[in-house]
C-alpha cells in the first residue's frame, strides 16, 4: 500500500516534470514560430520595396530612353550648324542693309516733315491772321456769341494740326475781340441814341403841332360858343335860361380843354406807357412794353401792327403818365432777365405773363386797368378760315390789283 502510494507519487512528480518541461519547450517553439512569422513579415516588406524600387527604376529608365530620344532628335550635325551660320549671316548683313536704308529714309522723311511742318506752321498762321481779320471785320453789334465761336473754332483747328497757341495768347485775341466788340456797341449805341434823340425831337414837334392843331380847334370851338352866348345873352335881355346855362358849361369846358392841352405841351416827358402782344407773330406769354408821346397813343400800336408783322398787335395796358420814359425804363430793368434779344437790350420784347407786368406797374405807378387775355381776331380768324373763305378773300384781293394795274395803265 506504501509503495503503491510512492508509486504513484513518483508517477505523479515525473508526469509533472515532464509538463513543465514540454511547456516549457511549446513556449519556446511558440516565441521562435513568431520569431520566424515576423521575419517573414520583413521580408515580404523588403521584397514589397524592392518590387516598387525596380518598377521606379523602370519609369526612369523609359523617361531616360524618351529623353534621350527627344534629344537625339535635336541633335543637329556640324554641317547644318554651318549651314545655318551661312545663312544667319546673310541675313544679318540684309537686316543692316534694311536698317540703314530705313536710317536714311527716315532722315530724308523727317527733313521733309521739318518742310511740312514749317510749310503748315506758316498756312496756320496766315489763316489763323486772316481769320481774326475776319472775325474782326464782320464783328457787329449783334453778333459777338458767333464771332468768339468762329475765333474759338479757328484756334482749335490750328491746335489741331500742330501750330502752337499758348492760353496767353488766346486769351489776348479774346480781349482784343470783346474791346471791338465794345466799341462798335458803344458806336451803334451813339447811332441810336442820336436817331432816338432825333426821333424824339421829331415826335415832341409832331406832338406841338397836334396840340397847336388841337388849340387851334379849341380855340375857334370856344370863340364860336361865346360868340353864341353874346347872341343868346343879348336876346334874353338880363333873363337867365337853360340854353344860357348849356353855353356857359361849354364854354367852361372849352376853356378848360385849353388849359389842359397847354399843361400838355409844357409837360415834355408825360405821354403812354402801352403793353401789348402779337400771339400771331410771335406766340403767347411774349410782350413790347414800348412809350409814346402822342395825343392818340393808339396810332403807334396801329403803326407797330404794319407790314412788318402778318397780325396787329392786341393792348393789354394803355398807361397814361406825366413821366412816360421813367416808367418805361423801369419796367424795363424789371423785366431784364426776360428779355428775348439779349444782344440788343434795346429791343423792347419779353417773355413773361401780364401778372408780373401788372405788379410792376402798379408798385412804380398805381392801379392799372387791364385785359390779360389777347382778342388776336386776325389771327384766330386766319386759324379757323375756311379754303373756300380763303380763295373768296384771295380773289377779291386779286380782283382789287388787276383794277389797280388797269387804273395805271389807263
Amino acid at each position: 500500500m506504501a509503495y503503491a502510494l510512492i508509486l504513484l507519487l513518483g508517477l505523479l512528480g515525473g508526469g509533472i516534470c515532464v509538463f513543465v518541461l514540454l511547456e516549457n519547450k511549446r513556449r519556446s517553439l511558440a516565441a521562435r514560430s513568431e520569431e520566424i512569422d515576423a521575419k517573414e513579415e520583413r521580408v515580404r516588406n523588403n521584397i514589397d520595396v524592392v518590387d516598387a524600387r525596380q518598377r521606379d527604376l523602370t519609369k526612369q529608365t523609359d523617361l531616360l530612353k524618351t529623353e534621350r530620344s527627344k534629344f537625339e532628335a535635336q541633335v543637329i550635325s556640324y554641317k547644318e550648324l554651318q549651314d545655318e551660320n551661312t545663312i544667319l549671316k546673310q541675313d544679318l548683313q540684309n537686316v543692316e542693309i534694311s536698317l540703314r536704308k530705313l536710317e536714311l529714309d527716315r532722315e530724308l522723311q523727317n527733313e521733309s516733315q521739318e518742310g511740312l511742318d514749317r510749310r503748315s506752321n506758316e498756312l496756320a498762321g496766315r489763316y489763323l491772321k486772316e481769320t481774326i481779320k475776319w472775325v474782326g471785320a464782320s464783328l457787329g453789334a449783334n453778333n459777338y456769341v458767333l464771332s468768339k465761336k468762329r475765333l474759338l473754332d479757328a484756334l482749335n483747328w490750328c491746335r489741331g494740326i500742330g501750330y502752337e497757341i499758348t492760353t496767353e495768347q488766346e486769351e489776348a485775341y479774346l480781349a482784343d475781340l470783346k474791346e471791338n466788340f465794345e466799341k462798335i456797341v458803344r458806336a451803334a449805341y451813339e447811332r441810336e441814341e442820336q436817331a432816338r434823340i432825333k426821333a424824339q425831337i421829331r415826335e415832341e414837334q409832331k406832338l406841338e403841332k397836334e396840340i397847336e392843331r388841337e388849340l387851334n380847334q379849341l380855340e375857334r370851338e370856344r370863340a364860336a360858343i361865346q360868340a353864341a352866348l353874346d347872341k343868346a345873352l343879348a336876346e334874353a335881355k338880363d333873363e337867365h335860361s337853360a340854353e344860357i346855362e348849356a353855353l356857359r358849361a361849354r364854354l367852361a369846358e372849352a376853356e378848360e380843354k385849353s388849359q389842359r392841352a397847354i399843361s400838355r405841351a409844357q409837360m415834355t416827358k408825360a405821354g403812354h406807357v402801352y403793353v401789348i402782344s402779337n400771339i400771331g407773330s410771335f406766340g403767347e406769354g411774349v410782350f413790347k412794353v414800348g412809350m409814346t408821346r402822342r395825343l392818340e397813343p393808339s396810332d403807334r400800336v396801329r403803326e407797330l401792327g404794319g407790314a412788318s408783322v402778318p397780325f396787329p398787335f392786341d393792348v393789354h395796358m394803355m398807361i397814361s403818365c406825366d413821366d412816360a420814359p421813367t416808367l418805361e425804363n423801369t419796367i424795363h430793368k424789371e423785366l431784364h432777365k426776360v428779355r428775348m434779344n439779349k444782344l440788343k437790350p434795346r429791343k423792347e420784347f419779353f417773355r413773361t405773363d401780364i401778372e408780373r407786368i401788372r405788379k410792376i406797374v402798379e408798385e412804380n405807378h398805381g392801379q392799372v386797368e387791364y385785359v390779360a387775355d389777347p382778342e388776336a381776331l386776325e389771327y384766330h380768324q386766319s386759324l379757323d378760315m375756311s379754303d373756300e373763305d380763303e380763295e373768296f378773300i384771295e380773289s377779291i384781293y386779286d380782283s382789287l390789283d388787276d383794277e389797280g394795274e388797269a387804273l395805271g395803265e389807263d
